[in-house]
């Protein structure tokens, strides 16, 4: 009896405490080239949300699926200062779109690293560089920016005191 008694009392005393429980999924970085020739990671735009998008090639289906639905809200996602960041695991190529894709250096380890499916996936990476979704589904847009607005930063912000 002494020992249920000592066991409903701490699980009482830890139900009753504050639990601040950050788990903390960190992105794997990603390099690539800017258009001035100079490296770039995901590093060093830490505070702005990325969105990667990993496919074979430009030239994919899902991919450029991907590519028609986010294109309608670019504006929006320009607001926000999203990075966009296509890697290609088995041809390289440009992205025709009005989004400007930086493209991964090395997009096969990038496909390792996000553990990326043979024909898509996307990652939604935080301002805080944590990995806040992926799938390999192709995503409506808003859903994008939902998870963008939804992560644990703005979440944070929007706390009271």
């Amino acid at each position: 009896m002494k020992r249920f008694l000592a066991l409903l009392t701490a699980v009482l005393a830890l139900a009753s405490s504050e639990v601040h429980a950050i788990v903390p999924r960190p992105a794997a970085n990603v390099e690539w080239i800017d258009a001035s020739g100079t490296n770039k990671s995901f590093a060093e735009f830490k505070g702005q949300p990325i969105v990667l998008i990993i496919a074979p090639s430009p030239r994919s289906f899902r991919f450029r699926i991907q590519i028609g639905k986010l294109n309608h809200m670019y504006e929006r996602y320009a607001a926000q200062k999203v990075v966009f960041v296509a890697a290609f695991t088995e041809t390289q190529g440009r992205v025709k779109s009005n989004i400007p894709f930086a493209i991964a250096t090395n997009g096969p380890k990038v496909g390792f690293d996000y553990q990326a499916n043979d024909s898509f996936t996307i990652a939604i990476i935080g301002r805080d560089g944590n990995l806040d979704y992926v799938t390999q589904k192709v995503l409506p847009a808003q859903r994008i920016f939902d998870v963008i607005g939804n992560s644990f930063v703005p979440q944070e912000a929007m706390r009271r005191p």
